[in-house]
């Protein structure tokens, strides 16, 4: 299994790129949230991939982002009739955070309206992604939309670790509301998920 390339882009192209390592020249296939990222061709570039292995081909793809990758596979793995070219288009029409608001909130139109997602296939996404990306999609989705001081941010952090370990969104809200009360704005993110914890167990 190839999992990054590290060399000199040779070419790019919005749904393409020629990576050189060692005198090797690969051909990768990108999503256009990795193209608008990459340098000018002749510098030093490092994608992460994904090998596919057909009858017929061994295709790589590549991302700018292990969160780029990770739904990718997601999306590939998980759901349904949709295969790699559609998971790359996905990715292309809109970022990871927003398409995992969308699965949260069940927003089927904006999906649908990704390139190559019909309505169906938008509802079978929503459907078979909804319990693997949960609430904590929707509220690192609601928080990129407005910028974060650093202790907002501490805040939407420890939030979204306390929904990872299973708490309800309000109940996460409430519970770093409070612990950060006790222990003060400079409290560590640390902190204040262990005295959450200490006070739902």
């Amino acid at each position: 299994m190839i999992t990054f390339l590290h060399g000199k882009l040779v070419e790019a192209l919005p749904t393409q790129a020629i990576v050189e390592v060692n005198g090797v020249g690969y051909e990768v296939l990108i999503p256009l949230s990795s193209y608008n990222k990459l340098p000018q061709p002749g510098q030093e570039v490092h994608l992460l991939t994904h090998l596919a292995v057909r009858e017929d081909a061994h295709v790589l793809y590549g991302f700018s982002s292990a969160g780029e990758r990770d739904l990718f596979r997601l999306l590939v793995n998980t759901v349904s009739g949709i295969g790699p070219k559609i998971a790359l288009n996905v990715l292309s029409g809109m970022s990871v955070t927003a398409f995992r608001g969308a699965v949260a909130s069940a927003d089927v139109k904006a999906l649908s309206q990704i390139s190559g997602l019909g309505r169906k296939t938008a509802e079978r996404i929503v459907v078979e992604l909804k319990d693997k990306i949960g609430a904590a999609g929707a509220w690192e989705a609601t928080s990129e939309r407005r910028a974060l001081s650093d202790a907002d941010q501490m805040i939407n952090d420890a939030v979204l670790a306390l929904i990872a370990l299973g708490f309800k969104q309000p109940e996460a809200h409430e519970s770093v509301r409070k612990a950060v009360a006790m222990l003060g704005e400079q409290a560590g993110l640390e902190d204040v998920v262990r005295a959450c914890l200490k006070k739902g167990s």
